[in-house]
């Protein structure tokens, strides 16, 4: 039986030191790699991949999904194993909600997959061993996913498919170094407490790799990050764990991209809060904000609009999410054809970061913000962290701070600009548009109690720690890099 994720084994040399390895990420940050593939390539490699096998994902009814049933006391959706995943009801109530609460879907897996990268160096510059994996969420198939993307069912065999590649080399004790072990969260309005481990380790030897597998360093994988739909949820949210502050010496320049480097890499840069300061602003936040979660029989949520149907769970006002069935087919899986419950959003989302540069530093904007799954009552997330389109219309909430200073921001203050497609094993064609918008000089310093102002070296130090920074902020704290 495998080690426990939550109980790791200790490495057979000591965890890698964070400002060494701040070091050798600057150095394979500014590396364009090339071999044996550049940036450039990757995309056709990927649709390559796709043309290899079979590869179809199709929506169908909940009577169609094999091993899945709904109960009959309180209507949950749950797979024959008692492993896996559940879709549950779940009545919250917290202070930025109206009296009474709300209810809705949500997925219930306690479990903690595990998320993981293989570095090794390749001619002096670290190199990171990525896949081309499909899911059945993803829009386009095939992204760049971690060397080991796996739930804890797969790699104990629950679903008994093929074993899964390089798995030893994250849970085997001395195998590797570790550069990155971390417990984080996924989507809180649509996974209740989910966490997954995200690791990075380094081997020094060489391995053998399928036509699956690529090498390829942080340079190329921020300049893949500037295409649409191309990185996968999983490869973002462990990068960004990677260590920056302590590189090296900033850069003198007074230029945009050297303020990016120096907000990252230098933790003496100027910041307009310190680090005592700002974990006491968070805690006080989760210790004083409402959050009441309780798990209910899914039949529950249609006393707040949501209806039943053989072919999908939906709100009736159109809006928020949709929980449909899906048969799979992929020749190039753990198991070739399997079918679940997805959920689809209606709309896409907004993600964007306001910066700013504060006493020559850049900073970002972000906000402490509760969501209804959260493990510990709130996190941070990007500055503006919503659906636009629930913000209009007839029975729309209310536009969120600094929604608008980002709709109408003109198009020479967008830093960065794409599509993204959210985790692409639960969520069905998932995709937000990913902004950091630059502010102008007259952009006020004086913030909501919930918003905050950090350098990015102060951002990816909390990332040490678990449940600080949301997914969705992590992935912008990734993207962020490719302005350097």
């Amino acid at each position: 039986m495998p080690t426990d994720l939550r109980t790791p084994a200790p490495p057979r040399s000591a965890a890698a030191d964070r400002a060494e390895t701040a070091r050798r990420v600057l150095l394979s940050a500014g590396s364009a790699g090339g071999t044996p593939m550049t940036a450039d390539q990757v995309p056709a490699w990927l649709a390559e991949q796709a043309r290899r096998g079979e590869y179809r994902v199709t929506p169908v009814p909940f009577d169609r999904l094999r091993g899945w049933h709904f109960e009959e006391d309180g209507g949950n959706l749950r797979h024959e194993s008692g492993r896996f995943f559940s879709v549950e009801g779940l009545h919250v109530t917290a202070d930025a909600l109206p009296a009474g609460g709300r209810r809705q879907p949500i997925i219930v897996q306690p479990e903690v997959g595990l998320l993981g990268i293989v570095a090794r160096e390749i001619d002096g510059v670290l190199h990171f061993l990525m896949q081309a994996k499909m899911e059945p969420g993803n829009v386009n198939a095939f992204q760049l996913s971690p060397t080991v993307q796996a739930t804890r069912s797969n790699f104990t065999g629950v679903h008994r498919g093929r074993g899964i590649p390089f798995l030893d080399l994250f849970l085997e004790r001395g195998r590797a170094r570790v550069l990155v072990d971390v417990l984080q969260s996924e989507q809180a309005d649509w996974f209740l407490a989910k966490r997954n481990r995200n690791m990075i380790v380094e081997i020094d030897e060489d391995v053998e790799t399928g036509e699956e597998y690529r090498w390829l360093t942080l340079g190329q994988l921020l300049r893949l990050l500037r295409l649409d739909n191309v990185v996968n949820m999983d490869s973002r949210s462990v990068l960004a764990c990677l260590p920056t502050a302590g590189a090296g010496p900033a850069p003198a320049k007074d230029t945009a991209a050297a303020a990016v480097l120096r907000s990252f890499h230098d933790p003496a840069a100027p910041s307009l809060n310190g680090t005592t300061e700002l974990h006491s602003w968070l805690t006080g936040i989760r210790a004083l904000r409402e959050l009441d979660q309780r798990r209910v029989p899914l039949r529950e949520v249609a006393e707040d609009g949501w209806r039943f149907s053989g072919t999908e769970i939906g709100h009736d006002s159109g809006r928020r999410f949709r929980v449909i069935g899906a048969d799979i087919a992929a020749s190039g899986r753990e198991v070739a054809s399997w079918t679940q419950p997805m959920i689809q959003p209606q709309v896409p989302g907004l993600m964007a970061l306001i910066v700013k540069r504060i006493r020559g530093t850049v900073h970002a904007l972000v906000q402490a913000r509760v969501d209804v799954g959260h493990l510990n009552v709130a996190e941070l997330a990007p500055t503006v962290h919503c659906r636009p389109a629930d913000h209009t219309g007839p029975g729309s909430e209310p536009f969120p701070p600094y929604l608008t200073d980002v709709l109408t921001a003109p198009a020479a203050r967008f830093r960065y600009d794409t599509v993204q497609s959210e985790e692409g094993g639960r969520f069905y064609h998932a995709e937000n548009r990913y902004t950091i918008v630059e502010a102008p000089d007259d952009f006020p310093e004086d913030l909501p109690e919930d918003y905050a102002w950090l350098t990015f070296a102060q951002l990816t130090e909390l990332l040490t720690h678990g449940n600080y920074l949301n997914v969705e902020l992590r992935t912008l704290v990734v993207c962020a890099r490719a302005l350097a």
